[in-house]
């Protein structure tokens, strides 16, 4: 019988506004046919193997709190004890070694706001005797946030994600935010854990959570999918200097090649890091990953533009920003 069930079909459902309601799961289930025990069987199988790395919130990028991307150039002696001190923050949440250039550690780094971010920077670079370098977004032409291409139903031609209006946070809803860093529970009603968690009613945590989807500020609710789990093994952060004048209409072009995942502009940092152009291709094969670099390279008008290519050779750490700074589950 599990032969017979459409996986995909069921993560392409409930990748985007899970049903918010007291049994979600069921009516999940009930739209393709299942029962609510086999849609949880299937998420608790992929759950725990790290498939899905958690049913929850993805808020736009410092829609309520604050964000970096972040580098560090470490020698290989100290790369083992470095990345230890990565993996322990728990404001850190996705972090990589790359190689291709002299900055080989990247993390991604979550905080309420810039000032406690900065705190967190400044920490490290006390603990490593290390300044990282800093790399907040300036302007996001795609993220891909859904299945991989070969395993995703036809989608209408890619847009430019929309920017949310910053909505300003109260205590309660710093708490839902916290409660959801873990996921819904798999239990057949889920919003009741999370109420328990929070502290809150039911009406007033859909009330919520249907106004922030409504106006971007979680721009997708639902199940969390690790690529690397499905098979993409092989990702590349390619990185150009670009004149400031012409760095959006590239980046747009850019963002509509089915190749990258990911492409945004962020700041240069004078000669150590000139570059304000980047953009994420993922792989099931290293053959894969140099077709497409070479690829959209030339369909972009890239050729000649300075760049560089950082192949991911370590994933350390990746998971959901954690605004309440909760010590890591892992």
């Amino acid at each position: 019988m599990a032969a017979m069930i459409d996986e995909t079909a069921l993560y392409h459902r409930i990748q985007h506004d899970f049903p918010l309601e007291p049994r979600p799961y069921r009516r999940a289930a009930e739209a393709l046919g299942l029962s609510e025990h086999t849609v949880l069987s299937i998420l608790a199988r992929d759950l725990g193997s790290g498939r899905v790395s958690r049913i929850g919130a993805v808020f736009a990028p410092n829609a309520i709190g604050a964000g970096t991307l972040a580098a560090l150039s470490v020698p290989p002696a100290r790369l083992e004890r470095v990345a230890r001190r990565l993996n322990a923050d728990p404001a850190v949440s996705h972090h990589y070694g790359r190689t291709g250039h002299r900055y080989n550690l990247w993390f991604a780094v979550g905080a309420r706001d810039r000032t406690t971010l900065e705190a967190v920077l400044a920490r490290i670079a006390y603990d490593i005797d290390q300044a990282p370098l800093d790399l907040p977004l300036e302007r996001e032409y795609y993220n891909d946030l859904d299945l991989p291409p070969d395993l995703r139903p036809p989608a209408p031609a890619r847009t430019q994600p929309p920017i949310p209006l910053r909505p300003l946070m109260t205590d309660a809803d710093w708490r839902l935010v916290m409660a959801l860093e873990a996921g819904l529970p798999l239990t057949p009603e889920p919003y009741h854990a999370l109420a328990r968690r929070c502290g809150m009613p039911l009406h007033d945590i859909w009330r919520r959570l249907a106004h922030w989807r409504s106006c971007g500020v979680i721009r997708r609710f639902g199940a969390i999918l690790r690529h690397r789990h499905l098979g993409y093994l092989y990702s590349a952060m390619c990185v150009w200097n670009v004149p400031d004048a012409r760095v959006d209409a590239i980046g747009t072009r850019l963002a509509h090649l089915p190749a990258v995942s990911q492409c945004a502009r962020r700041p240069r940092h004078g000669q150590e890091w000139p570059f304000n152009l980047f953009a994420m291709v993922r792989a099931r094969s290293p053959a894969e990953l140099q077709a497409r670099l070479e690829h959209f390279k030339v369909e972009a008008g890239l050729a000649r533009a300075p760049g560089a290519v950082l192949r991911t050779n370590r994933c350390f750490k990746q998971r959901g920003i954690r605004y309440g700074g909760a010590p890591d589950g892992q």
